[in-house]
């Protein structure tokens, strides 16, 4: 371990993912808040051909090997997609299931995370959440709240539409109370009515078990994010998994819609504009 990393720090205890850490940190261009929708717990179960709920506790310590990664790398963020809105239309002892694993994790995890100075936050309809799960949840989150490290953001019982739908209704309440007029509703206004305002939105989106979609997962808040999709399943997703998403991340170029900067080096000559219809005029012309 680096004698020189602030005390509360997660040791990786691998020699070899120290090291390729390290030259991540060093490469810069990290992202500040990566979210992770974790997919494939009932598919690696029923390979090995287990119950689901197998998977989903085992996908217990991919979230493990997650947080500290993420620690270590001193990223600011990490939002978990835990438990989706959808999530209730699954078999009733499989969600009775996955609040009693919640219960179960938050328990058995808070004094490491609170040894390395983890603090928790959670988005999503909480209310709704069984009383036992929200009242572990609660409590958890009054133990690390003095935490200045990772933040773990935890999707609970979340829905982005339904998370757009009370914002707009926030802001419709708002004006017809005549405390806002509709002009000056803003992009900060209506953030202000999200679950968690106060976090920044996410730089990178990581899904794993091969799926494609965002799955009604932040999807205000990713707007500009960058995807990384891996076809690990989320109880397989390893240290080396999360590095590779980050370094990934590094090596892409975020304009955010605008150009490179004009200080980089032109591809057309410095005589002839790029508007030159000379310059482009070849590639107009019908190919057989």
């Amino acid at each position: 371990m680096d004698k020189n990393r602030p005390v509360g720090e997660f040791d990786l205890s691998d020699s070899k993912l120290e090291e390729r850490a390290d030259r991540i940190i060093a490469q810069g261009n990290l992202p500040r808040h990566i979210a992770i929708i974790m997919d494939g717990n009932g598919r690696w179960a029923q390979r090995r051909h287990l119950p689901r709920v197998a998977g989903h506790r085992t996908g217990r310590h991919a979230v493990r090997r997650a947080v500290r990664i993420c620690s270590r790398l001193g990223i600011k963020v990490l939002t978990l997609y835990t438990f989706s809105q959808e999530n209730w239309k699954r078999p009733p002892d499989e969600v009775r299931a996955l609040w009693s694993f919640l219960e179960e994790t938050l328990a058995a995890e808070r004094e490491e995370l609170h040894r390395n100075r983890v603090s928790l936050k959670a988005s999503g309809e909480l209310e709704s959440m069984p009383p036992m799960a929200l009242t572990a949840l609660r409590k958890t989150i009054d133990f690390l709240a003095d935490n200045d490290g990772l933040i773990v953001n935890l999707a609970l019982a979340y829905g982005g539409r339904t998370e757009i739908l009370r914002a707009a209704t926030s802001l419709a309440r708002r004006v017809a109370a005549g405390e806002l007029a509709p002009e000056a509703i803003t992009e900060a206004e209506f953030r202000s009515g999200l679950y968690s305002p106060e976090l920044s939105d996410p730089d990178l989106v990581i899904r794993t078990s091969g799926e494609s979609r965002l799955s009604n997962f932040l999807l205000w808040q990713s707007a500009y994010a960058e995807f990384h999709v891996t076809p690990v399943l989320w109880p397989d997703f390893s240290e080396n998994d999360l590095l590779k998403a980050v370094s990934d991340y590094q090596n892409r170029e975020r304009r955010f819609g605008a150009v490179r900067d004009a200080t980089q080096p032109q591809k057309y000559p410095a005589k002839r504009s790029p508007l030159d219809p000379a310059v482009w005029k070849r590639l107009l012309k019908a190919r057989p």
